[in-house]
């Protein structure tokens, strides 16, 4: 029960993550993501360090050129996703973004069914079917391509991709990929401040200084406490309760944020959550099927 838990109040912080973000649009979205890099990095290091056998797995995979090849590669996807989520609340683009949150592991599906040739249920397949026609409903109904949504699911889907090729423990995997891009947020830092031109966020009053230190607690917070879960909880279960993250941002962004819902864009949804359903199915018979077979 404890694992469930923790599974369970990880989605719910990632879920209320537009609110939270909400309260830094005032700042340039660039230097918000580099903060959540920086404070993500002295958070986790911090609890890396209280554990002997993480800081044994550390020294290991920094020592390992292999892993960090890999895991410069996650590092540029997760960035990617990290900025992109953050244009998104600033600009208004929440629903789109929860579009994305929805669409992902079945993007990822059929990654793993394309590059990795995993064997995959008929009805998943049919799902990510379905999310495509919800994607090209919406390019056909706006014009343009839901580039919010296209962005978030790639991106977290390589991410996905890549940890999967080469799995690493995720607090070791996040202190090595925040790591990785402290150079470079360290210098946009460095140029930020030495450039009269640009507004600075940070330091510039207490409230967005500390909500910049926090953006980095909220990012590593809900990954230790999920991979602490994940060892104790069912994966077909993490398989149902990941969608409590973008449904709870979807429902931010209409009932408090008040993102404009059309009825093309219920029409969008209702397509991606039958698609959702086919998925769960597909997952919920593989793995039965799995235990008949064992």
């Amino acid at each position: 029960m404890q694992g469930l838990a923790l599974a369970v109040f990880s989605y719910f912080m990632w879920g209320f993550y537009p609110l939270f973000f909400s309260y830094l649009t005032s700042v340039n979205a660039v230097e918000v993501m580099v903060h959540r890099v920086i404070w993500s990095f002295v958070f986790t290091l911090v609890f890396a360090l209280s554990l002997p056998t993480l800081r044994q797995q550390l020294m290991r995979l920094l020592r390992n050129k292999t892993a960090l090849k890999w895991l410069s590669l996650s590092a540029i996807f997760i960035a990617i996703n990290w900025l992109t989520y953050i244009i998104a609340v600033e600009q208004k683009l929440v629903i789109q973004a929860s579009l994305g949150f929805f669409i992902s592991p079945l993007v990822t599906l059929l990654m793993g069914w394309l590059i990795l040739k995993e064997r995959v249920h008929p009805l998943q397949l049919w799902a990510g079917g379905f999310a495509l026609i919800a994607v090209l409903w919406e390019l056909w109904q706006i014009g343009s391509l839901p580039w919010v949504a296209c962005i978030l699911s790639i991106a977290f889907a390589s991410y996905g991709l890549v940890r999967k090729v080469y799995p690493v423990d995720g607090v070791a995997g996040l202190l090595i990929e925040t790591l990785l891009l402290m150079p470079f947020c360290l210098v946009f830092v460095v140029w930020q401040f030495g450039s009269a031109s640009q507004e600075v966020g940070f330091a510039s009053d207490s409230n967005t200084t500390l909500l910049l230190i926090c953006s980095g607690i909220i990012t590593a917070l809900p990954l230790i406490l999920f991979a602490r879960a994940i060892r104790d909880v069912n994966y077909s279960i993490i398989g149902f309760l990941m969608y409590i993250n973008p449904t709870m941002q979807f429902l931010i962004a209409v009932l408090v944020l008040h993102e404009p819902m059309n009825a093309s864009r219920w029409v969008t949804f209702g397509i991606v959550w039958f698609a959702m359903g086919l998925f769960l199915l597909g997952m919920h018979r593989s793995r039965k099927l799995a235990r008949y077979a064992a």
